[in-house]
């Protein structure tokens, strides 16, 4: 297996690979889409689905279109995220955000046309293993993952879950929910289609998809946290928006103390989903701790 920063140079060199030139009178939509595809990130997501398929035995030059894909996905619901209708952000890593840059209007086509590349990409790439009916099926498998899980039953119902909740009491139920899916469902569905690709057996996918899932609640209770006491400048956006909103962050309900150490618990749990395959994790584990200490 490669390293994170080797993997995540991969994702680079390849970021716009998908996004193809065409008519001159919708190049701004194309400029838009970059623009936030360019200004930095972690591709954490992108990272995963390499790192699963490759821990899996599979051929990752076969899994990096759905790599970009789910980095394509991810920057759209940012670039919807920011938007004054939803978090209303001037900032995102750092950079003044896609409608500070083009307009509301651009930014909500440039998002549309990023997560309708990821769609496009995901359902046509089964087509090429159309004389391999087993390949064939892991790829569909793969695709229905990514589209599911970034769907009105995962992301966009978390989001949803989100917003409103900005005008309900926050319960430990509500807080979950939003984690699960706003979040979670984002960091699982490269992990589980990256295996998916490789032809990884059940349990695989099931220990694999503990493990997501714990890191992806982390993530955002991490989140919900630099939102209160991080560094703006790492952190490259606005702090204190949760609560100048109402948001139903983990850390502001039931404090910073608390929230802390359940990122803790997470991060062993997620850790020990997978210790079955001891040494040969390694990376997972690793990656799960640093995730942990992040801080931006």
């Amino acid at each position: 297996m490669l390293s994170f920063n080797e993997y995540r140079e991969l994702v680079n060199s390849g970021l716009t690979d998908l996004i193809r030139e065409d008519a001159a009178e919708s190049s701004v939509l194309r400029e838009a889409m970059r623009y936030s595809l360019e200004v930095g990130g972690k591709r954490l997501r992108p990272v995963l689905l390499l790192a699963a398929c490759d821990f899996a035995g599979g051929d990752i030059k076969e899994a990096f279109p759905y790599a970009l894909s789910i980095e394509y996905i991810h920057t759209y619901s940012l670039i919807h995220d920011d938007l004054p209708a939803m978090d209303n952000d001037d900032l995102r890593r750092g950079k003044p955000t896609n409608h500070k840059v083009y307009g509301e209007a651009m930014a909500i086509l440039a998002g549309d046309g990023l997560l309708s590349t990821a769609a496009e990409t995901v359902t046509g790439e089964p087509l090429r293993y159309a004389d391999d009916p087993e390949k064939m099926k892991d790829h569909i498998s793969a695709a229905h993952e990514i589209i599911s899980r970034a769907g009105a039953y995962g992301m966009i119902a978390g989001q949803t879950a989100d917003i409103l909740g900005e005008k309900m009491e926050p319960t430990d139920e509500l807080i979950k929910y939003i984690e699960l899916h706003k979040t979670a469902d984002l960091i699982a569905a490269p992990v589980r289609a990256g295996l998916m690709l490789a032809g990884a057996d059940e349990d695989m996918i099931d220990r694999f998809t503990v493990y997501a899932v714990d890191t992806g609640v982390a993530f955002q209770i991490l989140d919900d946290i630099l939102d209160i006491e991080g560094d703006q400048a790492l952190l490259g956006k606005t702090l204190g928006k949760d609560a100048e909103q109402g948001k139903c962050n983990y850390a502001y309900v039931h404090g910073l103390e608390a929230a802390k150490a359940e990122l803790h618990r997470l991060t062993a749990e997620a850790k020990s989903a997978i210790s079955i395959y001891g040494e040969k994790a390694s990376f997972f584990t690793e990656l799960a701790d640093s995730l942990e200490t992040r801080n931006h």
